[in-house]
């Protein structure tokens, strides 16, 4: 059965994680963090090219920016729905100012998995690393299908592997031998890395009714801030700021050595490091997904 509630099962965990420490640290550095991950972004909706008048769902939309520049894209005569379980997130997001000429927007605290979407309501769905933390994602994107109109269009970006991203993996590596030995993820759980596997983004798109499946590799360079600023972006976020939350105690054990692997990629144009992602594509076709139990 649906549910607007975002708190309740089965995605409580992740709701729990994006109202607190997690969403808080997210609002805080929303700007740096649109800057940082902006292209990867920015390649998912190339690759779904919103059009002029077209209505959107924006999963796990955050802080609201690439809501708004969807709304850009589509313009005055279309609208953009962003949804996310994080409140802290989602009041950055409602103080955005938009484009003139921008279309409708609307941001509500739903998870994608259980809410009520609507049937057949929206042209295409869109989510910038948004996608990745469902409990059943083949329950989740079946929920977005049912919602996106027939003939309707998916796109998205996630992370390939954690080896893939040194942007990561580095500070990780360099504060490892500092920190207690960390436990080993299991690659299907929620998290940032839930769909490094191309087969699995696949088969769970494909379980979910999606056809015309798409997954191709984007790498680039990301990052953009100076030397401090990275800095304290690559403590608080991702399993390095993880790690620091679990023991914080440590955190101060962990500049010097998390620093010096920055220091080894600054550039003129800031702190650059390479990521690798996917860019999703997906549609479809004939009706709906009926709802369970329907």
């Amino acid at each position: 059965m649906a549910s607007d509630d975002p708190l309740s099962a089965p995605n409580s965990a992740q709701a729990d994680c994006w109202n607190t420490a997690v969403g808080h640290t997210w609002a805080e550095y929303h700007d740096q963090l649109d800057r940082q991950i902006g292209a990867l972004g920015n390649a998912a909706l190339a690759a779904l090219a919103p059009a002029t008048g077209e209505r959107l769902l924006d999963v796990g939309c955050g802080c609201g920016h690439t809501t708004a520049d969807i709304a850009g894209r589509v313009g005055a005569a279309g609208s953009v729905l962003g949804v996310d379980l994080s409140m802290p997130m989602l009041e950055v997001a409602r103080r955005r100012r938009l484009a003139p000429g921008a279309g409708r927007v609307e941001f509500r605290q739903l998870d994608a998995q259980t809410a009520d979407l609507g049937r057949s309501r929206f042209d295409a769905a869109y989510s910038r690393f948004g996608v990745m933390f469902f409990s059943d994602p083949v329950a989740a994107f079946a929920n977005v299908r049912r919602a996106l109109r027939p003939g309707g269009r998916l796109g998205f970006v996630c992370w390939q592997a954690l080896d893939k991203n040194p942007w990561i993996l580095e500070p990780l590596e360099a504060a490892r031998p500092f920190l207690p030995p960390l436990p080993v993820p299991d690659p299907t759980a929620p998290g940032p890395f839930a769909f490094a596997d191309e087969g699995r983004v696949r088969t769970v798109l494909g379980t979910a009714g999606f056809t015309d499946i798409s997954v191709q590799p984007f790498t680039t360079p990301i990052g953009g801030s100076d030397l401090d600023d990275s800095l304290q972006l690559a403590l608080r976020v991702g399993p390095l700021g993880a790690a620091i939350r679990e023991h914080p105690a440590l955190a101060a054990g962990l500049v010097d050595p998390v620093r010096a692997v920055l220091a080894r990629h600054v550039t003129p144009a800031g702190v650059l490091m390479p990521a690798a992602v996917w860019i999703v594509r997906a549609s479809t076709t004939g009706d709906p997904v009926p709802a369970a139990g329907a």
